[in-house]
């Protein structure tokens, strides 16, 4: 079955982590640091691989199966997002969630780099709130 890193909703505690399907959690861990982070219209989160200037992103690595990929979760993304191959922390590979290149709708994207994860970011908004 696929491993794939995730970082928004489908992560454990979140409001799409019922669409894995009971899925197993191989590892909490951070990707390399080759990745910008974006909020995707204050919706979504999305990576976006980059020469320079990157850092790691905290999220969580399942084991899928593909029907599983195939029938939930891939159909819940948004269209500003494709799947990838990201390398881990480790040097690892993994499935992915990306900024669909090239960029393909209007919607705003917020460069939230510096928070590291989604959740962390999610919480900054709420305290400015």
């Amino acid at each position: 079955m696929p491993l794939i890193f995730l970082n928004g909703g489908a992560m454990r505690g979140g409001p799409l982590h019922h669409l894995l399907d009971g899925s197993p959690l191989v590892a909490e861990t951070t990707t390399a640091p080759r990745y910008r982070f974006y909020s995707v219209g204050d919706q979504c989160p999305a990576l976006s691989p980059v020469a320079h200037g990157g850092s790691p992103v905290h999220g969580e690595v399942f084991d899928v199966p593909m029907d599983v990929l195939r029938d939930r979760l891939l159909p819940a993304e948004p269209p500003e997002l494709e799947l990838g191959v990201i390398e881990l922390a480790d040097g690892s590979s993994s499935l992915a969630m990306l900024l669909r290149r090239p960029h393909t709708s209007y919607t705003r994207l917020i460069d939230i780099t510096e928070h590291g994860s989604w959740d962390a970011y999610r919480q900054s908004r709420k305290e400015a709130a």
